[in-house]
């Protein structure tokens, strides 16, 4: 099953509800960034909240989503859009501990819980709109769901986790998240707490082979959930070759110069996707060259 995210609406419009399978996304980060598994963990459940929150944006609005906890895994940097594309990373990927007194991976104590979850949303405008929420838990499912009510004052659930198997790779991952619609009357936020109780994890029910569909009728009820749209997900880095081609040209050309004089070379990595790009000294000098004629062209 490929990943891909759901989004519904329950209990007749009073709840707004998301739900992903990001199993296949995670996995290629940490296939890309070669994260320990509980590094993998907190890694993968800030993409899962992040692709569920780039869903709810609309056109070519994105956001990213920083998380700076004080743990040893140093900053989270997740960036997401609204058409199902994620892509993340840790500053410290080999981040690994026992597990917590619940048998779970430690995330709480790979974040940390001292610093700023920080959401950045770039909706086309001139300004972007910045949300940010001191961590409350670590753990990052309640983090997020602080962020909701705090920042955008939306009561929500969010619940993500990720499964990690002994030779560290990605056995399951995926979210929900839950928002109650101005007005959602008393029973049914009585009801939905019940759930939220009594459901397994959500990694557990990935595992178990549940669709996000499925996800959600466990979660709300089977019968409460009118699912709305789908949209595929993936793993999706904008970096390219000519992008760094272009930052080099930057630099102008005396800099380039400088690069050929004392390296020869030059090789640039994307942090989100790990990717290396090598450029030769006839290279730079092509980029050298053009930066010559794009500087003399515009002082013309």
């Amino acid at each position: 099953m490929s990943d891909y995210l759901v989004k519904a609406l329950a209990y007749d419009g009073q709840v707004r509800a998301y739900a992903v399978r990001t199993t296949e996304t995670v996995s290629e980060a940490q296939r890309r960034h070669q994260t320990w598994p509980t590094a993998s963990a907190a890694l993968g459940r800030a993409m899962t909240a992040g692709v569920m929150m780039g869903a709810m944006l609309k056109g070519d609005s994105k956001l990213t989503i920083k998380i700076e906890g004080g743990g040893p895994v140093g900053t989270i940097l997740v960036d997401s859009n609204a058409k199902g594309e994620v892509r993340g990373y840790v500053t410290n990927p080999h981040v690994h501990f026992d597990l917590n007194q619940y048998g779970k991976l430690d995330v709480a104590r790979a974040v940390g819980t001292n610093g700023t979850l920080t959401v950045v949303k770039d909706l086309g405008l001139r300004d972007f709109f910045t949300g940010q929420v001191p961590i409350v838990s670590g753990e990052l499912g309640e983090d997020f769901t602080y962020y909701f009510a705090s920042s955008e004052q939306i009561p929500s659930s969010v619940g993500v986790g990720v499964l990690v198997n002994p030779d560290n790779t990605i056995l399951a991952a995926g979210g929900f998240i839950l928002q109650l619609m101005p007005g959602t009357n008393e029973k049914t936020i009585e009801e939905i707490e019940q759930r939220l109780q009594s459901i397994p994890p959500v990694s557990r029910m990935i595992e178990k082979g549940l669709t996000p569909e499925e996800v959600l009728e466990e979660v709300l009820g089977k019968g409460n959930v009118n699912i709305l749209e789908t949209l595929p997900v993936a793993f999706v880095c904008r970096c390219s070759r000519e992008r760094i081609a272009d930052a080099i040209m930057s630099l102008g050309p005396e800099e380039i110069q400088e690069i050929i004089d004392e390296e020869g070379h030059a090789e640039a990595s994307c942090h989100f996707c790990n990717e290396t790009y090598h450029f030769t000294k006839e290279e730079l000098e092509e980029l050298k060259h053009l930066a010559q004629t794009s500087s003399q062209t515009s002082s013309e």
